[in-house]
């Protein structure tokens, strides 16, 4: 699978019809929700706004489309569509249409949305997903070093430190490295993964 490492916009004309294509990467409904909002505002005089997300949770994949008032099935599938056919994950593409007097038939639109999601998608900047877990450990200070110079070998890195008392580390690294790590530091307590599954 493969993830959007920053938001991209695309712009193309189409019979005197505008269609913006935009992507962002979104790790939760409730952000997929919040981007749609934003661009139903900025975009209040647009006449659609079909979108399709992919997004990995605790309880599994979660797609949704939406033709956003255009013909069933000519709008949002066609962009899921190339969301799904290139692997993509926890992502929203968006298309917006300004309509310019010509209607384009049930295939003409199921062309130009899956078009223009298909340049927004290869215009951005796309890497390997992947997943991420968060632990907590608490160490003694003699352990420090040892800890940073094996945990940057595990590709992982700290997100949070505190000194007060015992040394607690919250740190991120790649599930697939979990095991092999809890190997050499056991005592390591699972938190919730981080929203953010990607390595920058």
């Amino acid at each position: 699978m493969q993830c959007v490492k920053s938001p991209i916009q695309i712009e193309e004309t189409i019979k005197k019809s505008s269609f913006i294509g935009l992507i962002y990467p979104c790790s939760s409904e409730a952000e997929a929700t919040t981007y749609l909002n934003v661009l139903r505002t900025h975009h209040a005089s647009a006449n659609h706004i079909a979108f399709a997300y992919r997004i990995k949770t605790d309880k599994g994949t979660v797609c949704r489309f939406n033709d956003a008032g255009e013909p069933s099935g000519t709008a949002g599938k066609p962009i899921f569509k190339y969301i799904e056919g290139h692997e993509l994950i926890n992502v929203l593409c968006v298309v917006v249409r300004y309509f310019g007097g010509i209607k384009l038939g049930a295939g003409g639109l199921t062309r130009a949305y899956g078009n223009t999601a298909k340049q927004a998608i290869e215009a951005a900047d796309i890497n390997e997903f992947i997943e991420l877990t968060t632990l907590l450990f608490v160490l003694d200070y003699h352990q420090l070093q040892g800890f940073e110079y094996t945990l940057n070998k595990f590709s992982g890195k700290i997100i949070n430190k505190d000194f007060t008392g015992q040394v607690k580390f919250l740190v991120q690294l790649p599930e697939s490295q979990c095991d092999d790590f809890l190997k050499l530091y056991p005592g390591g307590v699972y938190q919730l993964k981080f929203p953010n599954n990607y390595l920058w």
